[in-house]
């Protein structure tokens, strides 16, 4: 019996570790607020996509290296998007998402400025309260030629994400990078966002 409850906990952290990385933050949201019309980065579509530029800042070991960030946001996941990914991850964990991200059609790009990038396959929004937006991108890293040729451990890291909070008034926005990262339990059996490198801090958003 203790070990079905262990089950059902690790299950249900998973649960909640995989919402957090795919679904909405509720940092400025409340439960049942309905999306206001005209949020910033919300009105991006195929025949007008949105560019979104940053500067990303390195924290820790990165601290002193700064590099551009373009992203180009051409449509939005749905619930349908979201729900794949839940049912990928209960199935395979870390695998099962990254399997279920390079199924799914680009929804835009990001690259650092000067590259040509890799598309992303999940973004969303969430309108808050206060007339801001949380957006995330999540998709699979591009794995380079010298990671693969000596079999490294960034490998399994398979993951890159980007949150951003947008505001009416762009001097407020920020966001945070994960280059690489990925979903793993750990010994106590809760789910972890472990990443390969420090999160980069987002400055200087600007939706253009």
């Amino acid at each position: 019996m203790r070990n079905i409850s262990r089950t059902f906990w690790i299950a249900a952290i998973a649960m909640v570790a995989v919402l957090f990385l795919i679904g909405g933050s509720s940092r400025r949201s409340s439960a049942g607020s309905p999306p206001q019309e005209g949020a910033p980065g919300t009105t991006a579509t195929k025949q007008h996509p949105m560019t979104i530029q940053a500067q990303a800042m390195g924290q820790a070991q990165q601290l002193g290296r700064n590099f551009g960030v373009n992203l180009i946001i051409e449509e939005y996941s749905d619930a349908d998007d979201q729900k794949g990914l839940l049912e990928a991850f209960n199935a395979k964990k870390n695998e099962g998402l990254v399997n279920a991200l390079g199924k799914m059609h680009a929804k835009g790009r990001m690259a650092i400025t000067g590259t040509l990038g890799y598309d992303v396959s999940y973004i969303r929004t969430w309108p808050q309260p206060d007339g801001s937006t949380h957006m995330r991108l999540v998709t699979n890293r591009q794995i380079l030629f010298g990671e693969a040729w000596a079999d490294s451990r960034s490998m399994d890291y398979s993951l890159s994400g980007v949150d951003l909070y947008l505001f009416p008034d762009d001097k407020k926005n920020t966001g945070t990078l994960y280059p690489a990262c990925q979903l793993k339990l750990d010994k106590e059996g809760k789910l972890q966002l472990e990443l390969y490198q420090n999160a980069w801090k987002l400055v200087n958003v600007r939706i253009r």
